[in-house]
């Protein structure tokens, strides 16, 4: 086997599978099935942590941040797995809260590559794979999953989780998923499993939500009905009631941040995995608390911007809500890919914005045409530029609020990771300089 370092595996992988989406199981878990009998043989049997999976529409991160930061405070070795990456792939396999190096990657993807004979994964697979496999040599207490697409056809649900949460059911990737929230419904509940927990933080479920929650057979724990949150004891702060658990009550919970609903989810999951929870770890742990590209502020230019990975009209809703009313405009720049809905994201937002400013995403063969964009935003009335490439666009963005000599203007990017991922790489570069 030749020797690759992890851009030379990533570039590898990227090019070897046919598809970049090719949902189901059976490829997956033969290739994982190969890797525990030859550790089995080897001596060296494979026992796994703890294990919560967490699917969802939009909350999964925020979901899993915060369970991730609770775990850390009280103590317990924690592995994190999410997708998609910003700017370096570590960032999607991460032990005590710290993505792992390049090496511990590549000796991963080699013990793949030994197991899977003439099975083709996809860049997906291959990863979840991977952060399996660096989990089970971390000696976890507990590992967290994202869902990367759905649940159950997605590769993470080859791991019967001891927990499953699902945060949020709205319409996205619907040529795999369905066009119905309940088509969408059942495919994220088939993370569940019989007699386990089930965390369920979606206050408003689509039609016949609990009889899909019963045909799983699972233990359900439902936001609003199970497990409770209180927002008006007390300005930016909130209590919350557990279910099935002793202490189950905590007062003084952080509003600021991540949605409450999904700091609740979290704590529920941990809650119903065993975790016992202390209510001032628990505090400490929420506080200040944030995740990349989720209503991510930051200054570039001596310009305010906020970054939001918003890709589906509910996103799209809930950055309209979080959006306050501001002295001076609130700019767009946003770019999505071919499969989001475009005018479903534009309608929450078409009111905020003074302007739009839209690009074409560059590293993705998904990326939607800036002129599709552009001519949406032109037909509902809204004002609009184009440009070759989200970079353009932030550009021009910036230049806007520099001419105008404004400290009062606010840019926002979204629309996809990849979006933001293209300013966050140009502030990176732009920081690069100034050193």
């Amino acid at each position: 086997m030749p020797d690759r370092n992890l851009a030379e595996w990533l570039t590898l992988l990227e090019a070897r599978h046919p598809a970049e989406i090719d949902l189901g199981l059976e490829r997956v878990a033969a290739v994982w099935s190969t890797i525990q009998g030859q550790r089995r043989q080897q001596g060296n049997a494979i026992s796994l942590p703890t294990a919560i999976t967490v699917a969802g529409t939009n909350g999964k991160g925020s979901c899993l941040a915060s369970m991730q930061a609770v775990a850390l405070a009280h103590g317990y070795r924690v592995g994190l797995f999410t997708s998609p990456h910003f700017l370096f792939y570590n960032e999607r396999i991460a032990v005590q809260g710290q993505p792992v190096d390049d090496q511990t990657i590549v000796r991963a993807f080699d013990e793949i590559e030994a197991a899977r004979g003439d099975i083709s994964l996809t860049y997906f697979e291959f990863g979840t794979l991977a952060a399996l496999v660096v989990f089970v040599d971390a000696d976890l207490d507990l590992m967290l999953l994202e869902v990367g697409l759905g649940g159950r056809l997605d590769a993470i649900n080859i791991i019967d989780a001891d927990v499953a949460v699902v945060t949020s059911i709205a319409l996205d990737h619907q040529a795999w998923l369905g066009d119905t929230r309940e088509l969408i419904a059942v495919e994220k509940l088939g993370i569940a499993r019989p007699s386990r927990p089930l965390v369920i933080a979606e206050a408003d479920g689509p039609a016949g939500f609990d009889s899909m929650i019963a045909a799983t057979g699972a233990q359900p724990f439902v936001i609003d009905r199970d497990f409770k949150l209180d927002l008006k004891l007390e300005p930016e702060r909130f209590s919350l009631r557990l279910a099935g658990a002793e202490p189950g009550f905590f007062k003084g919970l952080p509003v600021a941040g991540l949605m409450p609903s999904n700091k609740a989810a979290a704590l529920q999951a941990l809650s119903c995995a065993g975790f016992s929870l202390e209510a001032d770890k628990v505090i400490a742990a929420l506080e200040g608390l944030s995740l990349t590209g989720r209503q991510q502020q930051l200054m570039i230019n001596d310009c305010t911007v906020i970054l939001d990975v918003a890709h589906n009209p509910a996103a799209a809703m809930a950055l309209a809500a979080a959006l306050a009313p501001i002295s001076g405009r609130y700019l767009a720049v946003a770019s999505v890919l071919n499969d989001k809905d475009w005018p479903g994201i534009v309608g929450p937002l078409s009111g905020v914005f003074a302007q739009w400013y839209v690009g074409e995403i560059s590293d993705s063969e998904r990326a939607t045409k800036a002129q599709t964009m552009h001519e949406v935003l032109y037909n509902a009335g809204l004002s609009s530029s184009l440009f070759e490439s989200v970079e353009d666009a932030f550009n021009s963005a910036l230049a806007e609020v520099a001419k105008e000599a404004s400290k009062d203007d606010v840019i926002v990017v979204f629309g996809s990771f990849h979006t933001v991922s293209a300013v966050l790489s140009m502030q990176r570069e732009s920081d690069r300089c100034i050193q």
